[in-house]
């Protein structure tokens, strides 16, 4: 069940996948404590991080002691992702992830993350440039292929393998289809069988039986959650639980629910500042009134007050109603 990645060893199978403006680190750190093999953090783009735009560094702060944090990095120039590698791992990063994966225009446009699919050649030159400038395991995350007529995934993550990649996440489209229609967790079969290393299946896992499907159709070592975990960061150690065996986390409900996601909110508030942490949190909030049914009227006054107090009480009322969070 664990996967192995150069000295390190992950002990789970079951993944956090980076997602812009969702994966940082108090969302993070909450899905660790219930018990995931590996989170990763948003996209950060490697040039703008050495030189320290603001708010980019804050994408990628990690605490030195966390165990099994990736740091997703993207960019088009060999030196810039070099160095940026070289700061979050000095910084407590214990692996570098590579973009190779985000359909985003504005980053296609600019050569990055999956319109490098495109020029594997220079994109196996910012990968060499990652692996020899850092000590800990590098990973790569991409898609299919650009389209239909470039499904390369396979024929890439055999050269990534050769300079020392140590896993490769496929998404299970191509870059052109953005997020439309379904994954092709079949398709990843053939990425599996052109390496070695670690094959992870990303793409629609959102629960237990889609991510028993993606390894049954894919032959992937494991599974990476992404949308599926927002409002229920306890989904990746569940799906562990009934897939892989390992001890069943305790999901939270009622007042221990209304707990976490009051210690989650004041986490964001803390880490982002009050302004910014308000406007950070209504997501995350939305999703767990999501979950829990929360009446349009009350939940519209958990998301417009700027009242952090406030907020914190009408939680109570907010969640209260949940049903059923493990189904």
């Amino acid at each position: 069940m664990t996967l192995h990645l150069a000295d390190k060893t992950v002990s789970s199978p079951v993944l956090l996948a980076p997602m812009a403006g969702i994966t940082d680190r108090p969302f993070r750190d909450l899905v660790m404590r219930f018990g995931a093999g590996m989170v990763v953090s948003e996209m950060v783009a490697s040039q703008e991080m050495v030189q320290a735009k603001p708010g980019v560094r804050e994408r990628a702060e990690l605490s030195a002691d966390v165990e099994n944090t990736a740091v997703q990095l993207a960019g088009r120039e060999a030196h810039w992702m070099a160095e940026a590698a070289r700061q979050v791992a000095d910084r407590g990063a214990r692996m570098i992830d590579i973009n190779m994966g985000c359909p985003a225009k504005k980053v296609t446009n600019g050569y990055s993350g999956s319109a490098l699919l495109k020029t594997p050649d220079h994109a196996l030159s910012l990968i060499e440039a990652v692996v020899e400038a850092v000590d800990v395991p590098v990973t790569l995350k991409t898609r299919l292929g650009w389209d239909d007529a470039l499904l390369n995934a396979p024929d890439v993550a055999r050269r990534a393998e050769e300079a020392g990649i140590q896993m490769v996440t496929i998404h299970g489209r191509t870059r052109c289809q953005f997020y439309k229609g379904r994954a092709d967790w079949q398709a990843i079969r053939a990425v599996k069988e052109a390496v070695s290393i670690p094959v992870i299946a990303n793409g629609d896992i959102v629960d237990t039986h889609a991510a028993r499907t993606a390894l049954k159709q894919s032959g992937a070592d494991g599974v990476m959650v992404g949308r599926g975990a927002q409002g229920k960061p306890w989904l990746l150690a569940q799906i562990c639980h009934e897939v892989y065996g390992t001890d069943a986390p305790e999901i939270p409900e009622s007042a221990d629910l209304i707990d976490m996601v009051r210690a989650h909110y004041q986490a964001m508030l803390g880490f982002y500042g009050t302004d910014l942490g308000l406007r950070v949190a209504r997501k995350h909030l939305g999703w767990y009134m999501d979950e829990a049914g929360t009446p349009a009227p009350l939940r519209r006054a958990v998301l417009t007050s700027r009242d952090t107090d406030e907020v914190l009480r009408l939680l109570g009322d907010a969640l209260e109603c949940q049903q059923g969070v493990a189904a």
